[in-house]
């Protein structure tokens, strides 16, 4: 499929035009982007019309990079952008026919937005979750469609990694799946389908791996550097496990590695002294302009 227009074959996914986003920040402005980019008309709800507003600057800034660097038409980047409509009200979810919550990593407001998605909804609509390890089980449990309830954790930045990590819930309906499954190849991406654990697979792994530089930076094994070139250039990756943290924000790291403690009661995914300070601290990562490294300007989005 061409970014940009619907694809014409027919699919689960065939009948899903409007999408409802429920977040602005990094990952809801990101999730809008793609759906807007392939074709959907976009629904952007978060609390307050100021945060509406800065997500869609972000979307128009990513856009007209994206267009500079691949050469687009002038018109294309504001005709993708021109899909995507905000508001901060859920009642802009009720002709939705998905509807994608992309807030931060906290049950209690999960649930609250879940059930208010659930009365507003149209019956036939699925709703999904990013969430990065909350139970898509304990989510859809709020609902009264718990077999069209599941996850999709798309990747940041969600723009350009390719991987949606599609969750079942012990619910979710075969349905459910296999039009989740052609969505996210209709945006151009690849899911992959795990079941609902703490962490799913992408954090189960991921997170482990920068709990324990944290650990090896408090412990004085080497400094914030040393350990990222390690892993860039001993393991290949793009990103040392120290910086990555700092992306993603180590709030939510720390989130996630207290889900994992808890849910999977063992102490070896105890979260890291350091982190949880770091986090007291309000050294959030790039987000705050300072973590395991410090940055000249906290971006708005």
């Amino acid at each position: 499929m061409i970014p940009g227009t619907l694809a014409a074959e027919a699919g689960p996914a065939a009948g899903v035009r409007r999408v409802a986003v429920v977040g602005g920040g990094t990952m809801g402005n990101g999730i809008a982007q793609v759906f807007a980019t392939g074709g959907f008309d976009v629904r952007l709800v978060d609390e307050k019309p100021e945060f509406v507003e800065r997500a869609l600057r972000t979307v128009a800034k990513n856009l007209d990079r994206v267009a500079k660097r691949q050469n687009w038409p002038a018109v294309r980047a504001r005709a993708i952008l021109a899909r995507i409509s905000g508001g901060a009200d859920l009642s802009a979810a009720g002709d939705c026919d998905i509807a994608i919550e992309a807030v931060s990593e906290d049950f209690a407001l999960k649930r609250k937005i879940f059930e208010a998605l659930d009365g507003i909804a149209p019956a036939h609509a699925v709703l999904a979750t990013n969430t990065s390890s909350i139970s898509i089980t304990e989510i859809a449990a709020v609902t009264r469609r718990p077999d069209r309830v599941v996850g999709m954790h798309f990747m940041n930045p969600v723009p350009v990694l390719p991987l949606v990590e599609i969750i079942r819930g012990l619910a979710t309906s075969d349905a459910t799946c296999a039009l989740t499954h052609d969505l996210t190849r209709r945006l151009g991406k690849t899911p992959v389908e795990v079941n609902d654990s703490p962490g799913f697979v992408s954090n189960r792994i991921l997170m482990p791996m920068i709990n324990e530089a944290a650990f090896t930076l408090s412990e004085g094994v080497a400094t914030r550097d040393a350990i990222d070139a390690v892993m860039k250039l001993g393991m290949n990756h793009p990103m040392g496990p120290l910086a990555l943290a700092d992306l993603i924000g180590l709030d939510t790291c720390l989130s996630i590695m207290e889900m994992l403690h808890q849910g999977l009661g063992d102490s070896k995914y105890r979260p890291c002294p350091l982190l949880r300070r770091m986090v007291r601290a309000g050294w959030l990562g790039k987000k705050s302009g300072r973590g395991f490294y410090e940055y000249a300007e906290a971006p708005r989005a």
